[in-house]
């Protein structure tokens, strides 16, 4: 038996160098074939042997805890989040009477900024060969929406073991997730763009530049990266140097991107004494 392993380090890396949390990923490949059903349609047909191997400090699913509930393991539920508690929220007092409500909490809010995190990167976590995904549940246009769905299902698996009281709490909580997602969502557009305070378009300039590049197919990483590298003064004349080609193809490409400049520097312009090296330093670092 020959295997080729084939480490995803790009990825890694990349993934790594912005603190951005992510599983860590191997590709381990065989020359040996194998059966497979890949539309699971019953077409099956040989392919080359692969295995994805995905490494985290837990393996801890939602999906964990649904399957007790359903099953009326309540006694083998509690004692998994017990245990997920102990070892990977040590801050939760294991005594406390509503710990299961502040695992939620933290969950929640977790999760919102995990995603939140995402999308500043335009990284979606279902870049994989997932055929079985044909709704799109996990597009990158889906992820915060996803994100409470599975937290909504997370409530369901620990409704049995809520009081009435700590359930109308954890409803609550879960109703805050969409401000929590999107208040750090516009947080870190706003550092990426080099804002500083808060300005009433500041909402408008990121869902302005966001929805230029969608509709150009403008590279996500370049577009950030030579915004946080250009002068204002370029910027504003809209002379573009070679190496700054995101800029130049989005120039070209849309025939809004000149307003989006008009506001992006009128925004700039009011933090005062604000030079383009210290605004470039914000936006890379």
């Amino acid at each position: 038996f020959k295997c080729l392993v084939l480490n995803i380090i790009i990825l890694f890396i990349f993934t790594f160098s912005i603190f951005l949390p992510l599983l860590f990923v191997s590709l381990v490949v065989s020359e040996e074939p194998v059966w497979r059903d890949p539309f699971y349609n019953g077409s099956v047909i040989k392919e080359r042997g692969a295995v994805v191997l995905r490494l985290a400090k837990s393996w801890f699913r939602i999906g964990s805890l649904e399957i007790l509930t359903r099953t009326g393991e309540l006694d083998v539920l509690r004692t998994l989040l017990d245990f997920v508690i102990k070892e990977h929220f040590k801050s939760i007092a294991t005594n406390d009477p509503d710990k299961y409500v502040v695992f939620f909490s933290r969950v929640l809010n977790e999760t919102a900024h995990l995603i939140a995190h995402w999308m500043s990167v335009g990284f979606a976590h279902d870049f994989v060969p997932n055929t079985s995904d044909d709704e799109g549940r996990y597009s990158i246009g889906a992820q915060a929406n996803v994100g409470l769905f599975n937290l909504q299902k997370l409530l369901e698996a620990l409704k049995p073991l809520l009081t009435s009281d700590q359930l109308s709490q954890s409803l609550q909580i879960l109703r805050e997730y969409p401000q929590i997602y999107h208040q750090r969502f516009h947080e870190l557009f706003k550092a990426k763009l080099g804002f500083l305070g808060n300005e009433e378009k500041d909402s408008y300039v990121i869902a302005f530049l966001l929805k230029l590049m969608e509709d150009t197919g403008a590279d996500f990483t370049m577009t950030f990266r030579q915004l946080s590298e250009v002068t204002l003064s370029r910027l504003q004349k809209g002379s573009f140097a070679p190496s700054l080609w995101a800029l130049s193809d989005l120039s070209s490409s849309h025939k809004h991107f000149r307003d989006f400049v008009q506001l992006y520097l009128q925004r700039l312009l009011m933090i005062i004494s604000d030079s383009d090296e210290e605004r470039q330093h914000r936006m890379q670092g």
